[in-house]
């Protein structure tokens, strides 16, 4: 047994909530805030933005009022409405104290058991400190106009109960995905195919490189997938995507969100610079590979530490008690070219958990990187000097 929260999109009772508190679930009830008791059905769910889309038999219902996260602000005042700890209809208010951001928590099962390691992730949340608690996920975040702007996901908190932090999915991305549930059943996603670091490693693998953070005014493309929307568009190593839908994009992570609204075969606007100059392209979306011929072009182990750009061994009892840790593989050496050189992971450092996968054996690094494969890969990580990292690789967009 399980409970959590629910937004009405609709009067005939389409109603969306997070994939977490319906995964895995053998029925779901809906209780209105009338006391009026339905059984639900599932029409789809996402794990890779966390939402899913459910239904109930009813008509003349209050349906809620989409607004535009586009516009919303840092600073602006918010309402967080839901169902914690199975209290009844619980309104709480604070401010937007962030926008698109990004905490790892989709798909990572360190942070959250219950969630499946899926890849692709897309993480944009609204931050606010209006106060979110278990139960409250799936709620409506909304304006002081009343409309939707977005849909409770996740807090952070060392308790597990509110501490400060709430984040919510913006409506916009929840528009389009709600939109694929509702008329596909699953969602039709568009692929960009271009790598970039992860926003916390973004300014090291930048000055590695020998370039100024403070000079990059957008997202730098650190590889471009062969064959993909990007590489026929003319997109190399080293552009700088600007803008996308004349929207400019000041970090990967409104990159993502911006690429995940669109459809497989949309003809999507650039403006991106290289050396110095801009330029202006349009990428048509490829669709994702179908999973039964993504199995089979799966790479090796080889191909996946070639691209890593790393060698492992295992660690011994000392080094375990040194570093604190209960479970790890260390970095024996990098190479040039590769992911862990381009942000920055040294030879030393020591690879704790693959996707909330301890690895402790070169058996459970290579079953934690294959399983991995499909899209982002998490890594927490000791750097030699003890600091602690969580490393997202960004694969694609």
């Amino acid at each position: 047994m399980a409970s959590g929260s629910g937004v009405l999109i609709s009067t005939n009772g389409f109603i969306v909530t997070n994939n977490h508190v319906v995964e895995d679930a053998s029925a779901i009830k809906v209780v209105l805030t009338d006391k009026r008791t339905f059984a639900a059905k599932l029409i789809g769910r996402d794990p890779n933005t966390d939402l899913a889309l459910i239904k109930i038999e009813a008509s003349g219902l209050n349906a809620a009022t989409f607004g535009n996260s586009d516009e919303v602000r840092v600073g602006q005042w918010v309402l967080a409405i839901g169902y914690p700890f199975s209290l009844n209809t619980t309104v709480t208010a604070g401010i937007v104290s962030a926008k698109e951001r990004s905490i790892g928590i989709i798909g990572n099962k360190e942070r959250l058991s219950e969630r499946q390691n899926t890849g692709s992730a897309v993480e944009a949340f609204i931050q606010t400190d209006a106060a979110i608690n278990p139960g409250n996920s799936g709620g409506a975040l909304i304006n002081t106009n009343g409309e939707l702007i977005g849909i409770n996901a996740a807090i952070a908190s060392q308790t597990g109960s509110y501490a400060g932090y709430g984040f919510a999915i913006p409506v916009n991305l929840v528009k389009k995905i709600v939109n694929d549930l509702r008329q596909f059943g699953t969602v039709k996603r568009g692929l960009l195919g271009v790598s970039f670091p992860s926003p916390s490693t973004e300014e090291e693998v930048l000055r590695q490189r020998g370039i100024d953070p403070g000079k990059v005014k957008g997202v730098y493309i650190t590889g471009v997938q062969p064959g993909s929307a990007a590489a026929a568009a003319g997109l190399q190593e080293g552009d700088i995507i600007k803008s996308i839908d004349s929207n400019t994009v000041n970090s990967s992570v409104e990159l993502s969100e911006r690429i995940a609204r669109h459809h497989p075969n949309d003809k999507v606007p650039i403006t991106y610079q290289r050396n110095g100059k801009q330029a202006d392209a349009t990428v048509i979306l490829k669709a994702q590979a179908d999973e039964d011929v993504a199995d089979r072009n799966r790479p090796s182990i080889d191909d996946i530490y070639n691209k890593l750009g790393a060698r492992f061994a295992p660690l011994n009892d000392l080094l375990k008690q040194r570093y604190q840790v209960n479970s790890g593989m260390m970095v024996t050496a990098t190479l040039r070219g590769g992911f862990f050189e381009q942000i920055g992971v040294l030879p030393g450092s020591i690879i704790v958990s693959i996707n909330g996968r301890q690895t402790n054996t070169p058996y459970e690094l290579n079953s934690a990187l294959m399983d991995a494969t499909r899209g982002t890969v998490r890594i927490a990580c000791v750097m030699p000097d003890g600091s602690k990292v969580l490393v997202n690789l960004s694969l694609g967009a």
